[in-house]
């Protein structure tokens, strides 16, 4: 049997950076996928009116450097997600119009949010993003889900929820599934919270041309036969030699491997020896995120003509978050939705004919009637995918970091880990898939 030098495991956007680079530093390489196709955690939908749209992971922005570096060496242009206009809040009963990243609430409810803005963001700058357990206090912020935070913190129930609505946002989850130290590194690792909820300067500035699943396709063409899809890991053996991999129908054998996948997918994986009992106990306190994404297409974006952007938030859902997701070149207007964390998981179990109702409703309760009757609907429920089971990233529960989650970027003899969860800046995001890539690329080069 061939002996490659690197077996990665995993074909998205972080899999297939590493195999990239060392197939460029010279090195034997094979990519196994599970899937039928390349992208993980990111996928286009092309509706039937020619549109196409991502009903996974789709923005990049400011200070994202190593994506933006990737999407100039792959040639792939990027456009600004539509922002002119006023957006919409619904809190208290009262639709409003607002311009900016925070809702014009009453007085005493934008002082109770921005104190706890400013209060939140003073402890994420302290945070050493190589292992915020090193912070003197990581005992307690770990201890402490960001929901107890949130009571603490916030004096006003409407505070509460604008807060409640951006963990729902920005992690794909309920505030107490998370620690406060996760959500004080998970900010700082994306600049802050201004940062990571923008749209002109932020992470939801800019989109890409053709679709963000792009990214791994033109990968995946540059790897050519290095990449096997529907080859799902189910085994992995380790020697002293180097590693083999079984697959329901073949099997490999490399010096080194990399895995680039969920964390929780490493769980299902059966690894001989088994991997240490603190790695797998950390593991097992790392669910992934929940979320399902909605689109309607229209005849035209009818919104506009009211001069609104298409952006709303809300305090109840189950779409509490929309962004107008219309493409330039295109006389259609498409309205986006998220449904997250709790609510996901309950229309989860419902049908797409039950959530296209109630997302509709949504969206009419936002824009008037005409969002009643989109000529096309598509929404993609994460939790559903067999080799994802969830998104956007990983949650670390309370005592994660501090049980020693920053040691799971370290290799187990010949493996080694990358995926967007190991990252120190924009974990969760393309960014940090590629910065985890390199970090495992120079890993198994200097070994």
């Amino acid at each position: 049997m061939e002996t490659l030098d690197v077996v990665v495991v995993g074909a998205g956007i972080s899999g297939l950076t590493a195999a990239w680079r060392l197939q460029q530093a010279g090195c034997s390489v094979r990519v196994l996928e599970a899937n039928a196709r390349v992208g993980g955690r990111t996928l286009n939908h092309q509706f039937a009116a020619g549109d196409v749209v991502e009903v996974g992971g789709q923005w990049v922005g400011p200070t994202q450097d190593r994506v933006l570096a990737l999407l100039r060496e792959l040639a792939l242009p990027t456009f600004p997600l539509w922002n002119r206009g006023d957006n919409l809040t619904l809190f208290g009963g009262k639709l409003k119009p607002y311009r900016g990243t925070i809702p014009r609430f009453a007085p005493h409810v934008l002082l109770d949010v921005l104190q706890a803005q400013l209060r939140f963001e003073r402890l994420s700058r302290q945070i050493p993003l190589e292992d915020p357990a090193q912070h003197p206090r990581a005992g307690d912020w770990d201890r402490m889900t960001f929901a107890e935070w949130i009571r603490r913190t916030l004096k006003t129930a409407h505070g509460r929820k604008v807060f409640e609505l951006m963990a729902g946002a920005v992690f794909a989850a309920s505030p107490h599934e998370f620690s406060l130290l996760h959500a004080l590194f998970y900010v700082k690792s994306g600049t802050d919270f201004d940062t990571i909820l923008a749209v002109e300067g932020g992470a939801q500035q800019d989109r890409i041309v053709g679709g963000s699943q792009l990214i791994s396709l033109c990968l995946a063409e540059r790897l050519g036969d290095a990449l096997r899809c529907g080859q799902a890991v189910r085994r992995v053996v380790q020697d002293d030699q180097g590693v083999q991999l079984f697959t329901d129908t073949d099997s490999f054998r490399a010096r080194r491997v990399i895995f680039a996948i969920p964390p929780t997918m490493l769980l299902r994986l059966q690894i001989e020896p088994l991997l240490p009992g603190w790695r797998d106990q950390l593991l097992q306190r790392q669910p992934q995120g929940c979320v399902i994404k909605c689109m309607a297409l229209y005849e035209r974006p009818f919104w506009r003509e009211q001069g609104l952007s298409g952006q709303a938030t809300s305090e109840h859902g189950p779409v509490r978050l929309t962004f107008d997701n219309s493409l330039p070149d295109s006389p259609h207007g498409i309205l986006m939705g998220f449904i997250e964390g709790e609510e996901a998981r309950h229309w989860a179990a419902c049908t797409e004919a039950e959530r296209r109702a109630v997302v509709l409703d949504c969206f009419a309760r936002y824009f008037g009637e005409q969002a009643l009757a989109p000529r096309e609907y598509v929404d993609k429920c994460w939790a559903d995918e067999p080799y994802a089971r969830g998104c956007y990233a990983a949650l670390f529960a309370p005592g994660v970091w501090t049980g020693g989650a920053a040691r799971l970027r370290e290799p187990v003899g010949r493996l080694h880990f990358a995926g967007t969860e190991t990252a120190t800046r924009w974990m969760g995001y393309f960014d940090g898939a590629i910065e985890a890539a390199e970090r495992a690329v120079a890993e198994v080069l200097r070994a």
